[in-house]
């Protein structure tokens, strides 16, 4: 009788890595995700990776290859209701049933070497606990919680830290916890004052900048341009409409990217706007903007974090217009990046003709910027060294055992194979 085992004598197992992005609003949460799947596909051809994600918009991502996408039953968030299903009837404990159960089980099946948690420790309404229970107990598997570099203000930081019991999820739940940023331009453990043991499992990546173009060649014609980035675009139609109203610099034209979110009134009122026009373009929705953000003269641009990372990378002059309500997160980030002189910040109304001011100014403008710092923005190239090392510090006995089917499994695979 043919011996049948779960991993081939001569090749070791392929690594597997897993990220969780609850995503209840915009693209932010599972872009960075992506990229991160990307990083760590890229720098290890023999590993897999499983995101888990509840925003649709995760399978139109460029994703890299040897990934699956599990994507949940939505979330949304009502300003007045607060969270719940997105689409169903029902409760938020309703959806989160179901979400909770989807987690466990292909958390359960795919059995990862590192699972990263993205913000949220237990996730929406604590759906990643049965799985974070099941992983513990099962062993072998490193989790890690990640978080951007800024959170909040420091007191609503504070406040949601200890209503959500963090530091006692990540003591025993969490191996480490990475903290997407620099800490040079912020240092969440001291703003938020975080405990000991918490900042003991801390790592800096530094931003997720460089190396995020998934392409190279840029999404619009040749010719010199100004750029207007919304992120999501929920909270982006003052923006928007701002810079497509907003005089241009002589020999250039505006492109203006309004993000899948927009209000369908707003979107549809800038591109029969932009339909009389040879100097503005306006595109919903474009798969990988980094190309768009290296080769514009001048950036324009909501606070978010993969906005400020990719306008960051590219070196390009920015002026970030930021979001203040409900959160003051891209705020407090945009102010601190323009204090240390690395780009322009822009607060209060939103008008064309302050917009066009900042953009009239750029274009003049040939000196370059000096910064007070050098920000590190190679986090993508650092997390698969990251990962790498809480594979070989996981890869344990008790980790191979658990990797082995169960007896039974064993014994209808060996009479299937002799069939």
């Amino acid at each position: 009788m043919r011996q049948i085992s779960a991993v081939e004598p001569d090749r070791p197992a392929r690594r597997r890595v897993a990220f969780y992005s609850h995503d209840t609003q915009g693209l932010g949460h599972v872009r960075r995700t992506s990229l991160l799947a990307r990083a760590v596909v890229d720098a290890d051809p023999d590993v897999d990776v499983l995101l888990l994600s509840g925003a649709r918009e995760a399978t139109s991502l460029p994703l890299p290859e040897r990934t699956e996408v599990v994507t949940l039953p939505r979330v949304g968030k009502d300003p007045d209701r607060g969270y719940g299903p997105r689409t169903w009837g029902g409760t938020l404990d309703d959806v989160v049933h179901v979400r909770a159960g989807v987690l466990d089980g292909a958390l359960a099946a795919f059995r990862p070497d590192v699972l990263v948690v993205d913000k949220v420790p237990l996730g929406v309404g604590g759906e990643l606990l049965p799985a974070l229970r099941r992983l513990r107990a099962e062993g072998g598997t490193a989790c890690v919680l990640g978080l951007r570099d800024v959170l909040d203000t420091p007191e609503v930081a504070v406040r949601e830290w200890r209503e959500q019991r963090s530091t006692s999820v990540i003591e025993r739940f969490f191996d480490e916890v990475w903290v997407y940023g620099d800490a040079r331009v912020y240092d969440p453990l001291t703003e938020y004052a975080l405990p000991e043991h918490v900042a003991a499992k801390a790592v800096f990546t530094g931003y997720l900048g460089r190396g995020r173009a998934s392409t190279t060649e840029p999404s619009i014609d040749s010719g010199p341009y100004v750029l207007c980035l919304v992120g999501g675009g929920q909270d982006g139609a003052a923006l928007a409409e701002a810079f497509a109203a907003a005089p241009l610099p002589a020999g250039h034209r505006g492109v203006l990217v309004t993000g899948p979110y927009l209000p369908e009134a707003t979107r549809d009122r800038l591109h029969a706007g932009a339909a009389g026009r040879d100097d503005l373009e306006v595109h919903a929705f474009v798969r990988d903007v980094v190309p768009l953000v290296e080769g514009a003269a001048a950036v324009v641009t909501m606070g978010g974090y993969n906005s400020v990372c990719e306008l960051l990378a590219s070196g390009r002059p920015g002026l970030v217009v930021p979001r203040t309500h409900p959160r003051a997160e891209q705020l407090v980030r945009a102010c601190r990046l323009a204090d240390l002189g690395l780009l322009d910040v822009l607060v209060g109304a939103i008008t064309p003709e302050r917009v066009g001011a900042w953009l009239a100014r750029t274009a003049a403008d040939v000196a370059p910027r000096r910064p007070e710092i050098d920000v590190d923005l190679d986090g993508l190239a650092r997390v698969p060294e990251l990962v790498a090392g809480l594979v070989a510090r996981f890869a344990t006995p008790a980790r191979a055992a658990t990797a082995a089917p169960h007896p039974q499994d064993q014994q209808e695979e060996e009479h299937r194979a002799t069939a």
